[in-house]
């Protein structure tokens, strides 16, 4: 009996990558959240970055400089998320302390 092979259609491929590439998450845990093999996805995101690069490679210098702009926006949007969630979770804990305290006066 010989092992059938699995295909994936273009969005599901591309979707998986995206998950990869927005989430940072490593590669072998979004593949096992898919039930994909790590070694099919890493294929998939290489020639993404593969693609990208190629495409990056064409762009002009203008370009390639507001791209550069943007990711570095990103990031910095990305540490402020980050930040802005550890405060709300304190303040969540904080209200929860509070209320507890307040009911046992």
């Amino acid at each position: 009996m010989g092992d059938k092979k699995r295909r994936f259609d273009p969005e599901f491929r591309a979707g998986a990558v995206r998950i990869v590439k927005e989430t940072g998450k490593p590669v072998a845990q979004v593949a096992r959240d898919l039930g994909i093999s790590p070694y099919t996805l890493h294929n998939w995101v290489k020639n993404d970055r593969q693609q990208d690069q190629a495409a990056g490679d064409r762009l002009g210098e203008s370009e390639r400089e507001e791209l550069a702009r943007l990711r570095a926006e990103r990031a910095q949007w990305e540490k402020d998320r980050a930040e802005l969630e550890m405060e709300r979770d304190l303040l969540k804990r904080s209200v929860v302390l509070w209320v507890k305290d307040s009911m046992n006066r």
